[in-house]
C-alpha cells in the first residue's frame, strides 16, 4: 500500500501545497488501509461522475474509473480541461512504457502545481490499482476544486465547512458539523439549494425522517436545473453509518463553485443596495427639505402682504381688532414657524455632512430655496412685521385723537345751534315799524346787547371752524362728510345772523333819532350778564370737555389747570352778586318810584334766574371734573405699574439671555469629555432654557396688559419685547444649531473611524487659532492650524498618476498650490473663512475611504454577467423589489454597439449616484 494523500509542506516547485496536515493524512492513511467496501463503492461513484462531469466538455467519458485511466491519456485529457492548460503532447502506443509516460506526464504536471504526491507512481495507475486511482482523484480534486476555497481566511476544507455553515444556518433541522454524518438525512443539500434557488425547493414540506426522498429531491433537483450531476446514491448514504467525506466533499463543492457566480453577485448587490440606500434616503431628507423651505417660505409670502396691509380701518374698534389678531399672529402661528425655520437649517446641515461622509457632492437646493434666500425672506418678514405694529399703534392714537376732536366738535357745535336756534326769527321781524319811540329805542339798546353776545360766540364758531378745516382732515376722519357739512351750515348760518344783525342795525339806527329814554340799569345788567353768561358757558364746557393723557405728568397737568380754574371761582361769584344787585336795583328802583314794570329786561334775554341756574351747574361740574381728573391719575398711575412691572421683568430676562449666548459661544469652543457627554450636556444646557419659557411668556403677558392700556412708551427699561422676541429665538436657534453641530461631530467621527483622542486633538488645534472664538480661521490660521497636526502644506507634495500608456509618473505639487487645493474643499464658496465641521471633514477625508463610482459600477458589472449593460430583469432579480424599481427608473437606455432591446446604462447611472443631484 502506498499513500496517496498530499502533504502539506510546499513543492520543491514553491507552489501551495494541499490544505490537509500531517495529522489528518495520517488518519486518513489508516482509514484507507481499511477502506470501507461502502466507502469505497461512494469514491468510485463520486469521483467518476466528478471526472465525466469536466470530461463531457472534451466530448468524452470514463465508464470504469481505474481501467480507463491506465493509458494517461483520459487523465492528460482531464487535466487539460480541469486547468485550462496545455500538457505535453501524449504517445499514442499501446506498449505499457507508452502508459507509463503518460501517466507520469500527468503525474508530473499535478506535481508542478505545488502537489507533493507521496508513494504515488504511474505504474500502480497503469496496473489498474483502484486505491491508488482513487487516491490521485482525490488530489486532483483537492487541488483544483477545493484548495481555493477559502472563507474569512481558513484553509480550504474549514473554509468549505464554514461556507456551508453560514448558508444553512437559517434552516431548521439543518446543522453542518462536518462532511459525513451532517448530510445523512439529505436536508442539508436542499437548504443548500434553496438558499440560492428557493424557487426549486419547497423545503417545508421536507421531512428528517425521510432522508431517502430529501436525498433523491436535491440529487435530481441539482442535476436537472444546475448542471452538477448525480454523484452518489441516496440508498448508499443512508445505509452507511459514516458516509465517506471524500465523496460528501466533492460533491458540495460542487455546489460551492456553482453558486459561487450567486456569491458575487450577492456581494455586488449588497454594495449596490446599500449605495442605493444612502442616495434614498439622502433624496428623501432632499425632498423633505425642499417641501419645508417650499411651505416656510409659502407661508412667509402670504404673511408679508398681510403684514405690510397699511389699509387704515375707520374706528378704534376695528383697529383694536387688527391689533389683537397680530398679537394672535405672534402667540399662535409664529412661533411653529420659527421651529420649522430652525429644523430647517438642523437638517440643511445634517444633510450636507451625511453626502460629506457618504462622498456625495453637497446639496444644492432649487432656486430661491437656499438658507439664506430663507432667512432674507425671514428678515424681510421680520421688517414688515415691526413695522405693522408700529402702523397699527400709530393709527390707534390717530383714531384716539380724531375720536376725540368729533366729539369735541360735536359738543361745540351742539352748543352752538342751540344758541342760534330762533335768532334769525328774532333778527328778521318788523316789530320796530309799529313800536312807539321809547319802544324803538329799547330794541335799539337791545340790539346792541344782541351784537355783544354775537361777537362773543365769534370764538366758538372759529374754533369749531378750525377743528372741522385743519385737524380732522389732516387726520383723515372716516366721517369727514358729514362733519363738514354741518360745519358748513353752521358757517353758512353764522354768515346770515351776521348779514341779519347787519340789516336790523340799520333799521334801528333809522329809528334812533325817536327813542328818548332807555333804562340804563337795564343797559348795564345786559352788558355785564351777556360775558358773564358767556364764561359760565365757556366754564362749562370746559369742564365737561373730553381730555386724553398718556402719562402722569400730562395728568398732573390738567389738575393744575382745573385747580387755577377753581381760584378764579370767588371773584366770578362777585360778578355774579353785583349783576344780580343790578336786576334788585331796578326792582327796587320801581318799587320805589311805583314804576310797574311790563315784563323783563328789554335788552337782554339772560334773566337773573338763568344766570344762578348756570352757576349752579358750574358749582355741580366742578366736583365732577374733580373725581374725573382724580380717576385718570388713577388710570396713569395703574399704567405707570404695568411700565414698572414689565421693564423690571424685561431688565431681568433681557441680561439674562445675553448672558445665555455668550455662555453657548463658549461651550461651542471648549471641550469637556466626550461628543456624548458634551451633546447630553447641550441638550440639558437646552432643557435649562426651554425651562425659562414661562417667564418670557409672562412679559408677553405684561406687555399685551400695556398694549390694552394704550401705553405707547416706558423711560424705565431700553428692552421692548420686539427686541425681547427676537433674543429669545436667536437664543433656542442658536442652542439647536449647537447640538446639530455636535450630532454631526459624531456622525463623521463614526463614519470616519475618528477616535475621541483625534477629535480632541483638532478641536484643542482649531480654538488655539481661534483667537477671536468666532467658530471660524482666517487662511492664514486654518494654514497654521495645519502645521500644527503635521500637515505639510508649506513644502511641495510628490503624487502619482498613471499615463495613458499605463506607465506610472511622478510629479510634484507647489505647497501654495497644494494649499489652494486644500482651502477649495475646505470653503468652496470662498467665504474666506474654515468652520470646524468643514476642518474635521477634510483632515477624515484625507485618511478614508469612501465608496466610489468605480466600486458601484464594478458591482453592476457582476450582477451584468459582465456585460456592459443590465436588464430590468436581472436588476429585479438580484436586487430588492424597492431597490430594483429606483434603478430601473432612473437607469437611461444602453445604446452601446452590443445593446439589446431593454438594456439599461448601469455606468451613467454609477457615475450619477456621485455626480449633481436633479433636486
Amino acid at each position: 500500500m502506498v499513500d496517496y494523500h498530499a502533504s502539506n509542506s510546499q513543492a520543491s516547485s514553491g507552489g501551495p501545497a494541499v490544505y490537509m496536515d500531517p495529522r489528518e493524512q495520517e488518519n486518513d492513511w489508516d482509514r484507507d488501509l481499511l477502506l470501507d467496501p461502502a466507502w469505497e463503492k461512494q469514491q468510485r461513484k463520486t469521483f467518476t461522475a466528478w471526472c465525466n462531469s469536466h470530461l463531457r466538455k472534451a466530448g468524452t467519458q470514463i465508464e470504469n474509473i481505474e481501467e480507463d485511466f491506465r493509458d494517461g491519456l483520459k487523465l492528460m485529457l482531464l487535466l487539460e480541461v480541469i486547468s485550462g492548460e496545455r500538457l505535453p503532447k501524449p504517445e499514442r502506443g499501446k506498449m505499457r512504457v507508452h502508459k507509463i509516460n503518460n501517466v507520469n506526464k500527468a503525474l508530473d504536471y499535478i506535481a508542478s502545481k505545488g502537489v507533493k504526491l507521496v508513494s504515488i507512481g504511474a505504474e500502480e495507475i497503469v496496473d489498474g490499482n483502484a486505491k491508488m486511482t482513487l487516491g490521485m482523484i482525490w488530489t486532483i480534486i483537492l487541488r483544483f476544486a477545493i484548495q481555493d476555497i477559502s472563507v474569512e481566511e481558513t484553509s480550504a476544507k474549514e473554509g468549505l465547512l464554514l461556507w456551508c455553515q453560514r448558508k444553512t444556518a437559517p434552516y431548521k433541522n439543518v446543522n453542518v458539523q462536518n462532511f459525513h454524518i451532517s448530510w445523512k438525512d439529505g436536508l442539508a443539500f436542499n437548504a443548500l439549494i434553496h438558499r440560492h434557488r428557493p424557487e426549486l425547493i419547497d423545503y417545508d414540506k421536507l421531512r428528517k425522517d425521510d432522508p431517502l426522498t430529501n436525498l433523491n429531491n436535491a440529487f435530481e433537483v441539482a442535476e436537472k436545473y444546475l448542471d452538477i450531476p448525480k454523484m452518489m446514491d441516496a440508498e448508499d448514504i443512508v445505509g452507511t453509518l459514516r458516509p465517506d467525506e471524500k465523496a460528501i466533499m466533492t460533491y458540495v463543492s460542487c455546489f460551492y463553485h456553482a453558486f459561487s457566480g450567486a456569491q458575487k453577485a450577492e456581494t455586488a448587490a449588497n454594495r449596490i443596495c446599500k449605495v442605493l440606500a444612502v442616495n434614498q434616503e439622502n433624496e428623501h431628507l432632499m425632498e423633505d427639505y425642499e417641501k419645508l423651505a417650499s411651505d416656510l417660505l409659502e407661508w412667509i409670502r402670504r404673511t408679508i402682504p398681510w403684514l405690510e396691509n397699511r389699509a387704515p380701518e375707520k374706528t378704534m374698534a376695528e383697529m383694536q381688532q387688527k391689533l389683537e389678531d397680530f398679537r394672535g399672529y405672534r402667540r399662535v402661528h409664529k412661533p411653529p414657524k420659527v421651529q420649522e425655520k430652525c429644523q430647517l437649517e438642523i437638517n440643511f446641515n445634517t444633510l450636507q455632512t451625511k453626502l460629506r461622509l457618504s462622498n456625495r457632492p453637497a446639496f444644492m437646493p432649487s432656486e430661491g430655496r437656499m438658507v439664506s434666500d430663507i432667512n432674507g425672506s425671514w428678515h424681510n418678514l421680520e421688517g414688515a412685521e415691526k413695522g405693522y405694529e408700529e402702523w397699527m399703534l400709530n393709527e390707534i392714537r390717530r383714531l384716539e385723537r380724531l375720536d376725540h376732536l368729533a366729539e369735541k366738535f360735536r359738543q361745540k357745535a351742539t352748543i352752538h345751534e342751540s344758541w342760534t336756534d330762533g335768532k334769525e326769527a328774532m333778527l328778521t321781524q318788523k316789530d320796530y315799524e309799529t313800536a312807539s319811540l321809547s319802544e324803538v329805542k329799547a330794541l335799539l339798546r337791545k340790539h346792541e346787547a344782541f351784537e355783544s353776545d354775537l361777537a362773543a360766540h365769534q370764538d366758538r364758531v372759529e374754533q369749531i371752524a378750525a377743528i372741522e378745516n385743519t385737524r380732522m382732515e389732516i387726520l383723515d376722519y372716516y366721517d369727514s362728510p358729514s362733519v363738514n357739512a354741518r360745519c358748513q351750515k353752521i358757517c353758512e348760518q353764522w354768515d346770515a345772523l351776521g348779514s341779519l344783525t347787519q340789516s336790523r342795525r340799520e333799521s334801528l339806527e333809522r329809528t334812533e333819532k325817536q327813542l328818548e329814554s332807555i333804562d340804563e340799569l337795564y343797559l348795564e345788567y345786559a352788558k355785564r350778564a351777556a360775558p358773564f353768561n358767556n364764561w359760565m358757558e365757556g366754564a362749562m364746557e370746559d369742564l365737561q370737555d373730553m381730555f386724553i393723557v398718556h402719562n402722569i405728568e400730562e395728568i398732573q397737568g390738567l389738575i393744575t389747570a382745573h385747580e387755577q380754574f377753581k381760584s378764579t371761582l370767588p371773584e366770578a361769584n362777585k360778578e355774579r352778586e353785583a349783576i344780580q344787585a343790578i336786576q334788585a336795583e331796578v326792582q327796587k328802583i320801581a318799587q320805589y318810584n311805583g314804576i310797574k314794570l311790563s315784563g323783563g329786561n328789554p335788552y337782554t334775554t339772560i334773566t337773573p334766574k338763568s344766570i344762578d341756574d348756570k352757576w349752579h351747574k358750574v358749582e355741580q361740574l366742578v366736583p365732577q371734573r374733580d373725581r374725573a381728573l382724580q380717576e385718570e391719575l388713577a388710570k396713569q398711575q395703574s399704567n405707570d405699574h404695568l411700565r414698572r412691572k414689565f421693564a423690571n421683568q424685561a431688565n431681568i430676562v433681557g441680561p439674562w439671555i445675553q448672558t445665555k449666548m455668550e455662555e453657548i459661544g463658549r461651550i461651542s469652543i471648549e471641550m469637556n469629555g466626550t461628543l456624548e457627554d458634551q451633546l447630553v450636556n447641550l441638550r440639558e444646557y437646552e432643557q435649562s432654557i426651554i425651562e425659562y419659557k414661562p417667564n418670557i411668556d409672562q412679559l408677553e403677558g405684561d406687555h399685551q396688559l400695556i398694549q390694552e392700556a394704550l401705553i405707547f412708551d416706558n423711560k424705565y427699561t431700553a428692552y421692548t419685547m420686539e427686541h425681547l422676541r427676537v433674543g429669545w429665538e436667536q437664543l433656542l436657534t442658536t442652542i439647536a444649531r449647537t447640538i446639530n453641530e455636535i450630532e454631526n461631530q459624531i456622525l463623521t467621527r463614526d463614519a470616519k473611524g475618528i477616535s475621541q483622542e483625534q477629535l480632541h486633538e483638532y478641536r484643542t488645534s482649531f480654538n488655539h487659532f481661534d483667537k477671536d472664538h468666532s467658530g471660524a480661521l482666517m487662511a492664514e490660521e486654518f494654514k497654521a492650524c495645519l502645521i500644527s497636526l503635521g500637515y505639510d502644506v508649506e513644502n511641495n507634495k510628490a503624487v502619482r498618476s498613471t499615463d495613458k500608456l499605463g506607465w506610472e509618473r511622478s510629479r510634484e505639487i507647489p505647497g501654495d498650490a497644494e494649499f489652494a487645493r486644500i482651502m477649495g474643499i475646505v470653503d468652496p464658496n470662498n467665504s474666506g473663512a474654515v468652520t470646524f465641521q468643514a476642518f474635521i471633514d477634510f483632515m477624515s477625508r484625507e485618511t478614508t475611504d469612501t465608496d466610489t463610482a468605480d466600486q458601484v459600477i464594478a458591482s453592476f458589472k457582476i450582477l451584468a454577467a459582465d456585460k456592459n449593460f443590465i436588464t430590468a430583469e436581472e436588476l429585479r432579480r438580484e436586487l430588492p423589489p424597492d431597490q430594483a424599481e429606483y434603478c430601473i427608473a432612473r437607469m437611461a437606455p444602453y445604446s452601446g454597439p452590443d445593446a439589446k432591446p431593454g438594456a439599461l446604462d448601469y455606468m451613467s447611472f454609477s457615475t450619477a449616484l456621485y455626480g449633481e443631484s436633479d433636486l
